[in-house]
């Protein structure tokens, strides 16, 4: 018997890699036999998936062998050996058995650059290495055919979504069998298990629950976390204030089943993920709660010490989806909308998956648009889905309805009787000068929706208490003065932090941050922002005092950043200014919540820039087939990436020797550093790094250093302090947001 290599760092044969496929074949089977998936044939899939790389040529490659000509990729070889007689005898469809050779030939997404008498004479030559291969795991799967029924397969083929019953189902049963058959072969190469069991979250949050009654006897869930409870197989939308217990309500409803909790920002769900590895799933948590963004391996780094496995294998089982409980971003998950080439992997995970949407009036028109579109596809394949918001907006129900989106809604909002906020309403533009005699051995916290208007605000009231604590916090710091900042106003805004102080702040603060002031001085932006702003002022304590909240209207004038090339919305701030002319006093979580259903209901948007944005991406991503786009379009189009990532020329300066150095770690081959290392290095270069807006970095000069073949780090010309943070000559006009 001949030895044919499926790779060959470390050499492994074919067999060997298929027997490390079958392994988590039954894997998969014994932990979720629920999939609505063929088993017969998603284990013939992994069987023959790689016969293909028996060709001489891919020998030749993996150094087993000889030969001369055009390799073509081996899935497409592989086809050859699908036994289609006994598919057929065993009475499946023409298009059950396409499928088959459809998730084959694809299980790598290879561009096609071959002719098909090319892939015909290669097919034909796989007959000399078929004479001399033995895989006794085949038995009577075995076969091989040299002339393929082009009713079957031939390389242009593609299965499409389609519009009618037959084909919408068949597009169904190719996503589950290839993107099932590529998390199996994606794991076996990784050398890790497909899935890790959730066997312990309920009993974790019953323990939470025991540590509760430790300190109160009387300690129980609450309304929301019982009805989570009680609807476990439902789709959910539940509406419930700021500090109702939501993540508790969201794991209780997942249980022991596999799930991915999705925030909007990377600090929320760093929160999240330190406080359920600390306080909630306590022991073996590298695998079991995952933690997934763009900076996942640079928070593993902070978090080593609590892992009992080593960084890269956590980092790896992270990625390919196998841990029982993932903490991510949306662009993580729910790319697949667009369909490109290798989504199908995500889609057939998620289909005996939950999902749990927190503070879903957070999102962006667009992202709205994929998280709508990604719930339907969820709820189409059988997966399930909770949304937990402190606030709805009207027009996500009729969209979810539009889209045919099967979920239930409890009667009541959960909603406290408590008043946390009483309101003023200013009509001036934000004044320093207004914001003056309210400071007196007190915590204000000043937001303001640009970041030009943030620093104007923070020099006045620098100048008017140079001797008291005045900081400065937006998104155009380097990450390392960011990240010193967000603990410090962390601390500063705990409630019963005695030191008195001001931070002013742009949007940033808006919901990544768990903090508590005394008073609260802000810009309107839209209704919905506000409320998320007004959460950062008594938080979780009831109103004692006038008031505590004063919003700035902009008078005659909007506000800064609003307008039709701004990032707020001129129709929605003028239907929020509106709406907050009969608000001034005490206000209920109640009328919060409807404020917010009426001003985002879809009547009240329709003409508005978010309504068409909104619009549009929903048209947009359904106007085009599957498969249309690639992968990389896919990921810029999904983060709307309008910045670039370079380190300011001060700190550039400042820093360089330490600069220089990572770049050089980068730079080696990994014969002469170890992935951690670079790594590493990556993550401490970041550091001295920010997003520079696209329109800001054309107004100045950004050298390049390259470090390598395929990265390279901007340096831009401007000044930077890290008080203020980005300082651009007088010439280059800004005007910045966030």
């Amino acid at each position: 018997m001949q030895k044919y290599l499926a790779k060959s760092n470390p050499p492994e044969t074919i067999q060997e890699h298929t027997d490390n496929l079958l392994k988590n074949y039954q894997t998969l089977k014994k932990l979720y036999p629920e999939i609505n998936i063929d088993w017969y044939l998603l284990e013939l899939v992994c069987l023959l998936h790689d016969l293909g790389k028996m060709n001489r040529l891919f020998q030749k490659k993996v150094g087993n062998g000889s030969g001369v000509g055009k390799e073509i990729p081996h899935g497409y070889l592989s086809v050859a050996f699908v036994p289609y007689s006994k598919l057929e005898d065993l009475g499946y469809s023409e298009d059950e058995i396409q499928v088959v050779y459809q998730a084959i030939a694809r299980h790598h997404e290879r561009k096609k650059d071959f002719t098909e008498q090319e892939w015909e004479t290669e097919i034909e030559k796989l007959s000399e290495q078929w004479e001399t291969f033995f895989y006794e795991r085949l038995a009577d799967n075995a076969d091989y055919s040299s002339e393929i029924d082009t009713i079957y397969f031939y390389p242009e083929a593609r299965i499409f979504e389609g519009e009618n019953t037959v084909e919408i189902e068949t597009f169904k049963n190719y996503v589950q069998l290839k993107g099932l058959l590529n998390r199996i072969d994606f794991a076996a190469s990784a050398g890790i298990d497909v899935e890790l069991e959730n066997d312990f979250l309920q009993e974790s949050m019953e323990h939470q629950l025991a540590n509760f009654q430790e300190k109160n006897a009387a300690a129980d869930w609450n309304l929301l976390q019982k009805y989570m409870l009680q609807h476990q197989n439902e789709n959910v939308v539940v509406i419930a204030e700021t500090g109702m217990g939501k993540t508790e309500a969201g794991l209780l409803w997942l249980g022991n089943h596999k799930g991915f909790f999705t925030l909007p920002l990377r600090t929320a769900i760093n929160a999240i993920y330190t406080r359920v590895t600390k306080e909630i799933v306590t022991d073996k948590q590298a695998q079991r709660v995952g933690l997934l963004h763009s900076e996942t391996y640079s928070q593993y780094l902070l978090h080593e010490e609590n892992t009992e496995m080593e960084i890269d294998e956590y980092y790896t089982r992270t990625r390919q989806m196998s841990l029982p409980v993932t903490i991510c971003t949306l662009d993580q998950l729910f790319d697949f909308v667009f369909r490109y080439a290798g989504f199908e992997h995500k889609l057939a995970t998620l289909s005996y998956s939950k999902v749990i949407i927190d503070e879903i009036q957070m999102y962006s028109p667009d992202l709205l648009a994929y998280l709508i579109l990604g719930l339907s596809y969820i709820d189409k394949f059988g997966g399930k889905f909770c949304v937990m918001t402190a606030t709805l907006p009207g027009i996500v129900l009729d969209l979810l309805h539009d889209n045919e989106v099967d979920f239930i809604q409890p009667e009541e909002k959960f909603v406290s009787e408590r008043v946390r906020h009483s309101v003023e309403v200013v009509h001036t533009e934000i004044d320093s000068v207004f914001i003056k005699p309210f400071f007196h051995d007190n915590r204000i916290l000043v937001i303001c929706n640009t970041i030009s208007k943030a620093k104007k605000i923070y020099s006045e009231l620098k100048a008017m208490f140079p001797n008291k604590k005045v900081r400065l916090i937006h998104s155009q710091f380097i990450k390392k003065d960011r990240s010193k900042k967000e603990e410090e106003i962390f601390e500063d805004g705990q409630k019963d932090n005695p030191e008195s102080c001001i931070w002013v702040a742009t949007q940033v603060v808006e919901a990544s941050l768990d903090i508590d002031f005394d008073l609260l001085f802000t810009e309107l932006s839209d209704i919905n922002g506000l409320f998320q702003r007004m959460g950062r002022c008594y938080r979780n304590r009831a109103l004692d005092v006038d008031t505590n909240v004063y919003v700035f209207d902009g008078g005659e004038k909007v506000c800064s950043g609003v307008g039709k090339k701004l990032f707020i919305d001129e129709t929605i701030f003028t239907k929020s200014k509106e709406s907050l002319k009969n608000c001034s006093g005490a206000l209920t979580e109640v009328k919060k919540m409807e404020m917010v259903e009426q001003i985002y209901s879809t009547e009240s948007l329709e003409g508005s820039k978010f309504y068409d944005e909104l619009t549009q991406a929903l048209n947009y991503v359904k106007s085009f087939d599957s498969y249309e786009l690639d992968k990389k379009e896919v990921r810029s189009k999904f983060r709307n990436i309008n910045s670039i990532t370079a380190i300011p020329a001060t700190v550039w300066q400042e820093n360089k020797e330490e600069i220089t150095s990572y770049m050089e770690i980068l730079a080696r081959s990994s014969k002469e550093v170890s992935k951690k290392e670079k790594m590493i290095a990556r993550t401490n270069l970041a550091e001295f790094m920010l997003n520079i807006p696209d329109y800001l970095y054309k107004k100045s000069e950004g050298e390049v250093h390259r470090i390598n073949r395929y990265e390279t780090v901007i340096e831009f010309k401007c000044d930077y302090s890290e008080d203020i943070g980005i300082i651009m000559q007088e010439k280059q006009k800004e005007s910045l947001f966030f």
